[in-house]
């Protein structure tokens, strides 16, 4: 499968070298290296035991950024991807890879990682925990409306195109937020919920209501978030619109709010939020047309309720054995005081809760701290106090130094990691043992760097709740050096 990089590469310099390369491994993103003496290629595309004719894209003084435009021998890791738009809309970058090779990369990325960020020697990484389902594993998917079409490779032969050109519903083309490629089938997603997107696209064009435009910013349809649990087997829609003004659009709400409720008794919620702002995050006003405010999922025998907004790991089928593992890093028991450091609705501290004396839930955001005290009222656990608070400030040694001290502290901060300022705290309240969890093994292994001061890196465990992406999850345990 060949990509449409023609109008990028006419801006580019280099865009007519071309170079024959032999990728030997995976780099950062899951680009293909190659090297040529002393000059590194990361090439787009490839993988690992490829032989390619590649076009430059960009170059720098050390290396070039290239694409693949014919591949003269195929890797034997390859197989052929499920997805017809794999290689286009940037969803998935290793369908075209073996799982378990995969795997064996992200355990790699993780290792380097540590050894070239970190400067770590003497720790030991554990084999990566593989998803048991590879495909339909995602609870939550985005998917935007669009008047500006991406036309697809195989469409650029077509005398007349089967799809309009001014209406998509699906994912944006990589750094083309104007751009929609209109997706009828991911493979991410349950089947059922690519029958609802499929009912959204064809009641949209039934009744002619108009897609946003991104360089107009108008337009009634903005986006369908689809959120799935896992255990109830129920949906929740989420359904962005700009300000109701057209007989066409109250028809097409009263429509969709009746045929819904009707043809997928699995949905439990409809939810139309307005946004008639340039703003693409923006809630002016929530209407419930049908069902409950939440839906629930169960994780180590804890419930939990899921607002429409509200943060939860997006892969839900495997929340039972990561979080079963990062408990069995911290090694609780009854006597223990914790404090879990980005708490985020409590996915960790609840089911810790119940091996601890006491857990302190520590976060930034309020809807998460509301949502986390719900459900601990919910499941009735009185030993996990949550604490509102931006641990990013430069006084957070101040603000937390009067809570009692733990001898375990978990950690799940942004990809960014943490800041300097808190390393500082950790490393003043010298807790005996350190679980850091991350989805950037760089920040990571550069906080750990720091903490290295006071800590001992025992190992590290890559688990992968995103197959055919180029992210992993890894668990990090440190104790306190004597």
């Amino acid at each position: 499968m060949f990509f449409q990089y023609i109008w990028f590469m006419r801006k580019k310099k280099n865009f007519n070298e071309i170079v024959e390369l032999e990728i030997s491994s995976l780099a950062f993103q899951g680009a293909g290296l190659a090297r040529l003496g002393n000059f590194v290629y990361f090439v787009k595309h490839a993988l690992p035991g490829d032989k390619v004719i590649a076009q430059v894209l960009r170059k720098k003084k050390s290396y070039a950024e290239a694409i693949v435009q014919k591949i003269l021998v195929p890797s034997p890791f390859r197989v052929e991807p499920r997805c017809e738009y794999f290689g286009t809309c940037g969803g998935c970058t290793f369908q075209n890879l073996d799982y378990l090779k995969q795997l064996e990369w992200k355990r790699q990325q993780v290792e380097d990682n540590f050894q070239r960020i970190g400067n770590f020697i003497d720790f030991k990484v554990d084999d990566p925990i593989g998803s048991k389902e590879n495909f339909h594993y995602r609870n939550k998917m985005d998917f935007s409306f669009s008047n500006s079409r991406w036309i697809m490779p195989q469409e650029l032969s077509e005398i007349e195109l089967k799809k309009p050109k001014d209406f998509a519903l699906g994912l944006h083309y990589p750094k083309r937020y104007d751009k929609v490629i209109d997706i009828d089938y991911c493979y991410l997603q349950q089947a059922e919920a690519n029958q609802i997107l499929q009912y959204f696209r064809e009641i949209a064009r039934k009744y002619e209501v108009s897609a946003w435009s991104e360089k107009e910013h108008k337009g009634f349809l903005r986006s369908l978030i689809i959120r799935h649990s896992f255990t109830e087997k129920k949906f929740m829609l989420i359904l962005i619109t700009n300000e109701l003004s057209s007989k066409e659009e109250k028809e097409f709400i009263e429509k969709v709010k009746s045929e819904v409720q009707k043809n997928f008794p699995n949905v439990a919620l409809l939810l139309q939020v307005i946004n008639s702002t340039n703003n693409p995050v923006r809630i002016e006003e929530q209407r419930l047309l049908f069902g409950n405010s939440t839906i629930s999922e169960n994780i180590l025998g804890i419930n939990y309720q899921i607002s429409p907004f509200s943060f939860f790991q997006t892969n839900s089928q495997e929340l039972n054995r990561f979080i079963s593992k990062i408990i069995d890093f911290a090694n609780p028991d009854q006597e223990q005081v914790v404090w879990d450091l980005y708490c985020g609705t409590g996915t960790i501290t609840l089911p810790l809760s119940k091996k601890v004396k006491k857990i302190y839930g520590f976060e930034l955001s309020e809807d998460a701290i509301f949502d986390a005290k719900k459900n601990a009222a919910l499941n009735g656990i009185d030993n996990a106090i949550f604490v509102q608070e931006d641990l990013h400030k430069k006084n957070i040694v101040e603000k937390l130094r009067d809570y009692e001290i733990p001898s375990t502290i978990t950690i799940d901060p942004p990809r960014a990691g943490m800041h300097k300022s808190l390393i500082e705290l950790i490393l003043q309240v010298a807790a005996k043992r350190l679980v850091y969890v991350s989805c950037n093994p760089s920040s990571q292994a550069r906080d750990c760097e720091l903490l290295s001061e006071k800590y001992r890196l025992k190992k590290v465990l890559p688990f992968d709740m995103f197959p055919h992406t180029y992210h992993i999850e890894a668990i990090a345990e440190m104790e306190l050096i004597d």
